[in-house]
């Protein structure tokens, strides 16, 4: 038996990065084959003129040029409260106006899977001006103050590591579910599909592949992580530099493995694959996993980075490598086990939140709070 509610349903994103978009797309994916009319808005859109795209052009310079600033910026909000509560209000009243207009009398649930769209539904949710249940989607596997906002109904956590980390920061009502990870990221069906992917992608044959991986923009101590990965003798790297074409020049002249820049089929070449190694643990250490894949964290961006690292490992999902000397074992043992599977007995966040959009056939299983 279906609702009478009204059957559409908004998710807000944030085109920062590729993890937020990423899972907002796979939710509506899934949303809009079970009836649902979703749609996905970037938050920032949301944001009076320009600012968007001010935001978007800092972080990316920031994590280019200084990563280590925004580690400490990230430190410093979730140590004062004062100043995330200044941070998150105020961009939780810039984005008030456009996202009420955004959320008509038609809609029957929100998802945010970005911390300050969090914010501002969370504020217009306690304030009385959105009326319809909003759940934020936690995207990461650690969980910055940012993520947790008052108002906000429900908390959706991939781990019993991510719940506890939101749950300290102040979210009442939290739910663990399976991640966000299109269909496409499946594990190779036969020894001749991995070759026929190898070969597609220039990858040697017979050969462990360490697949590196940095994020769309190619950012952190990738190079320096290519050599030694190299110099340790347990695999080729071959790294996916993305839109960071500098990045992808300096492998190719100094002949370091395989250099990638974006690609388009990130499925195929994860079944071409032995082990990805990440340094940000975000949406591409999810569907490595997916894809039967072993994953390790080594020279971690600063912030969002080493917190992800350290919540994969304290859920033994992986290894942190945080000695060069270490390397070399640590991807010979990730190679000669399985990947640790994602557990399957928690409710698909699409079901989560059908529930509450109304649909009174997919009820919602509280697990944790």
């Amino acid at each position: 038996m279906r609702s009478s509610q009204p059957r559409r349903i908004t998710v807000v994103s944030a085109s920062v990065g590729a993890g937020h978009d990423g899972a907002a797309r796979e939710l509506v994916r899934r949303l809009k084959a079970a009836g649902f009319d979703a749609q996905c808005h970037d938050f920032l859109d949301l944001l009076p003129p320009g600012c968007g795209r001010l935001l978007r052009a800092s972080y990316a310079l920031e994590l280019k040029v200084a990563p280590w600033a925004w580690g400490w910026l990230l430190s410093g909000l979730e140590k004062n409260q004062s100043s995330s509560g200044m941070v998150s209000s105020l961009f939780a009243k810039a984005a008030a106006r456009r996202t009420r207009q955004l959320i008509g009398k038609d809609v029957a649930a929100v998802v945010s899977t970005y911390p300050l769209a969090s914010q501002a539904l969370g504020r217009l949710r306690r304030r009385g001006e959105l009326d319809v249940p909003v759940t934020t989607f936690l995207t990461d596997m650690s969980v910055h103050p940012l993520w947790v906002a008052d108002g906000v109904d429900l908390h959706l956590a991939l781990d019993p590591v991510a719940a506890a980390q939101a749950a300290r920061h102040g979210a009442k009502d939290i739910e663990i579910c399976q991640p966000l990870v299109g269909p496409a990221f499946r594990p190779a069906r036969s020894a001749a599909e991995r070759a026929r992917e190898r070969a597609r992608f220039g990858l040697p044959a017979d050969q462990p592949v360490a697949l590196i991986t940095a994020g769309s923009w190619g950012v952190g101590e990738v190079e320096q992580t290519a050599k030694e990965i190299a110099a340790a003798g347990v695999a080729v790297p071959v790294t996916v530099c993305g839109h960071n074409t500098a990045l992808r020049e300096k492998l190719v002249a100094s002949g370091t493995g395989v250099a990638l820049g974006w690609v388009d089929d990130m499925p195929a070449l994860l079944r071409a694959s032995d082990v990805v190694v990440q340094n940000a643990g975000g949406l591409t250490s999810l569907e490595a996993m997916a894809s039967g894949l072993p994953v390790v964290s080594y020279r971690c961006l600063p912030g969002h980075g080493v917190t992800n690292a350290a919540a994969l490992d304290e859920a033994g999902l992986a290894v942190w490598i945080r000695d060069e000397k270490q390397l070399g074992a640590a991807l010979a043992e990730a190679l000669a086990r399985p990947a640790i599977p994602r557990q399957r007995t928690a409710p698909s966040a699409e079901r989560v939140v059908a529930a509450m959009a109304g649909d009174v056939s997919a009820p919602i299983l509280k697990v944790a709070s």
